[in-house]
């Protein structure tokens, strides 16, 4: 039996490489913890579409956290069992500014993804993260609660967006960091932290038996969180330094070496 019996992986710069595959090293490691009974959760910043494929290329079914904690969402009948959820007039003066200086941007439910621009270069980075979205004239008639707000820019436009809107918590939303390129807009509830603490409650799990993996300012609440908290090498030096331990890249199978390590040698 594993020592930790709750394993969630991030997604983009954990669980697969740059050029977006899953290793067949990394997904044996992966499927070898789940036989001894550990429960895999994937944990990351994309929607329950761009996921579960992944989940079914490991051969698992399960839960999965989306949207950096803002959906928990069951693959089995894709039902969402907790969301944190808002309505878009709360996010509209970041889709006014996003509008006036061009950055791209893209409104998430559980599921879809909308955008008011779509050409094929935008379509085909969507479709690097496994995603199709829905092309929406003006997005303040979105159809229900937003789960997740995502401004895509290259770096300093990304990091001159989050100075403009560091006051964000007044508006009842949270805002990190998923990516050099993404900044996302979340409930001020949602973590992936938060979420985890919630799944493992649920599963009567302790803190000292979850590990988690992750690669990204994203990942820290749970990295933090979890017993065993485990940085990608790939990681900025604050998420190293947040972590007990650090594994390989995400190019060089970090996951496989870390779950080897402290799940596979040590059971």
């Amino acid at each position: 039996m594993n020592r930790y019996k709750l394993i969630a992986l991030d997604v983009d710069g954990t669980l697969i490489t740059d050029d977006h595959r899953l290793t067949a090293k990394t997904r044996e490691a992966v499927r070898a913890v789940h036989e001894r009974g550990a429960r895999i959760v994937l944990c990351t910043g994309r929607g329950a579409g761009s996921t579960l494929p992944l989940l079914e290329e490991l051969g698992l079914d399960g839960i999965i956290i989306t949207h950096n904690g803002g959906a928990t969402i069951e693959s089995t009948g894709r039902r969402v069992l907790h969301s944190f959820g808002y309505p878009v007039e709360r996010v509209m003066p970041l889709v006014r500014y996003c509008r006036e200086r061009g950055i791209h941007f893209d409104i998430n439910t559980p599921f879809d993804i909308y955008v008011e621009r779509l050409d094929e270069e935008i379509r085909a980075g969507y479709r690097l993260f496994l995603a199709d979205p829905v092309l929406i004239d003006d997005v303040s008639r979105f159809p229900g609660p937003v789960i997740k707000f995502c401004a895509i820019a290259e770096a300093p436009v990304a990091e001159r967006f989050m100075e403009d809107w560091r006051d964000i918590g007044a508006m009842g939303l949270r805002m990190m960091r998923s990516g050099e390129m993404f900044v996302d807009v979340l409930h001020e509830k949602a973590s992936k932290g938060g979420a985890l603490k919630v799944l493992a409650d649920r599963w009567g799990i302790r803190r000292e038996e979850v590990l988690a993996i992750g690669n990204y300012y994203n990942d820290l609440e749970m990295i933090e969180y979890a017993g065993l908290g485990i940085a990608m090498a790939n990681s900025p030096d604050e998420v190293k330094r947040a972590a007990d331990a650090v594994t390989a890249s995400n190019n060089d199978d970090g996951v496989s070496e870390a779950l080897v390590r402290y799940c596979l040698a040590a059971s």
